[in-house]
Order: structure tokens, then C-alpha cells, then sequence
């Protein structure tokens, strides 16, 4: 397995967990290995969860990305 489809793999985990997370949040469930989150308070564990989501769709698209082909306009 290459390092571009771990990273890859790991984009769709964050983005898995950050969503799984913030719906469960509005709900008033938490999963146990995120209840650290919530220490900053629910603005500041909204803030991380989105972050995560974010994160994972940036890690994806930049392990998508073929840079030896990218042309500078």
C-alpha cells in the first residue's frame, strides 16, 4: 500500500469521525475517545469537529492531486 492511499485513507476516517461527531453532538451522544473535545466547550468542540471534516477533505484532495501534471496558468 502506498503512502497517497494512506493519507487517503485517513481523509475519509477524519471526515467519517468529524461528521459521526457532530451529528451525534446534536443529539447528546458522544463517542468516548472524543469526550476531550467537549472540554473547550460546545462552541469550541463544534469548532474542532468541523475542522476535522475540513481537514479530511483537504488531505483527500491533495493526496488526489497529480502534481507533477499541474500546470501553472
Amino acid at each position: 500500500m502506498s503512502t497517497k492511499s494512506l493519507y487517503a485513507i485517513l481523509g475519509f476516517l477524519l471526515i467519517i469521525i468529524g461528521v459521526l461527531a457532530l451529528v451525534l453532538m446534536f443529539v447528546g451522544v458522544q463517542l468516548s475517545f472524543l469526550t476531550w473535545i467537549d472540554a473547550l466547550g460546545r462552541l469550541g468542540g463544534f469548532v474542532i469537529r468541523l475542522l476535522m471534516i475540513i481537514a479530511g477533505f483537504v488531505i483527500i484532495v491533495l493526496t488526489q492531486t497529480d502534481w507533477r501534471n499541474v500546470e501553472d496558468n
